[in-house]
């Protein structure tokens, strides 16, 4: 019987030997095969990210909007809640709102036609009864409208142009350089109105402090002239709508939102 041969088998290189230094046959590193394996060819990388940039471009839209909402929802429930307070406090101090409340309006222009910030009619009355509860700057224009920006990058400017008015408030989640246009285009988009007219015959107003403007028996969608639908001509009722929902724009809200 034929003595049977043991080989010891030595990795070098690429090559196996036995021990006596003969080559016996050719072998590879695992590490190369895994290498090997693992990569993945440019037509792979690219149709990867091809992938990536679709989901992106479905998704990102979405999210950002998701944002959004939510900004513009944190910050008309915490104005409105701000700004009642401010008028509660203000109680404390001068007694039912009702017989300190004016429709303040109105400002003198200097011989440039620049206006006056000190003969403003309503930064007059809200320096004296609101301004030491809510801290803002403010800025006024040639028709008597004064601008106040608070401390979270929100606004809120007193009448519309041409009408200044301490009754209508306009809220702007954002800058309001940045929302711009005709009521019909921005109201319910970047830029929402609420009244302050304790002294209204209108329950939904009388002695009350801040609220989204009234509907009365109108429903908020619908109206033909303030109601919250694409092409209304007013959209007074937006706020009315986030507000009725919890202070959560609804899934049928007809705008996106921005600020």
């Amino acid at each position: 019987m034929p003595e049977a041969r043991h080989y010891n088998a030595v990795l070098c290189g690429t090559q196996l030997y036995n021990n006596d230094g003969k080559k016996r046959f050719f072998g590879f590193h695992p590490q190369d095969d895994i290498a090997k394996k693992a990569a993945f060819t440019l037509a792979e990388v690219l149709i990867t990210l091809g992938v990536i940039g679709v989901v992106a471009a479905m998704t990102l839209p979405t999210l950002i909007q998701a944002n959004a909402n939510k900004v513009v929802e944190a910050r008309l429930k915490k104005f409105y809640s701000t700004f009642n307070q401010a008028i509660q406090l203000a109680e404390a101090e001068y007694g039912d709102r009702v017989y300190w409340y004016i429709d303040a309006q109105g400002v003198e222009l200097d011989e440039e036609g620049n206006p006056i910030l000190s003969t403003a009619q309503i930064d007059q009355w809200l320096s004296k009864y609101l301004y030491q509860f809510i801290i803002f700057k403010r800025k006024v224009d040639k028709q008597g409208r004064v601008f106040y920006y608070l401390s979270d990058g929100s606004a809120f400017q007193c009448g519309i142009q041409f009408n200044p008015s301490l009754r209508d408030i306009y809220f702007y989640p954002g800058n309001p350089d940045k929302c711009v246009g005709d009521d019909k285009d921005i109201v319910g988009v970047c830029v929402w109105k609420f009244e302050y007219l304790p002294t209204s015959s209108d329950p939904s107003l009388k002695d009350k402090g801040l609220e989204p403007f009234p509907n009365g028996s109108a429903d908020m969608y619908t109206d033909s002239e303030r109601g919250c639908y694409v092409d209304s001509p007013f959209k007074s009722y937006c706020t009315k709508v986030i507000q009725a929902n919890g202070w959560t724009i609804p899934k049928d809200y007809p705008y996106k939102v921005r600020y």
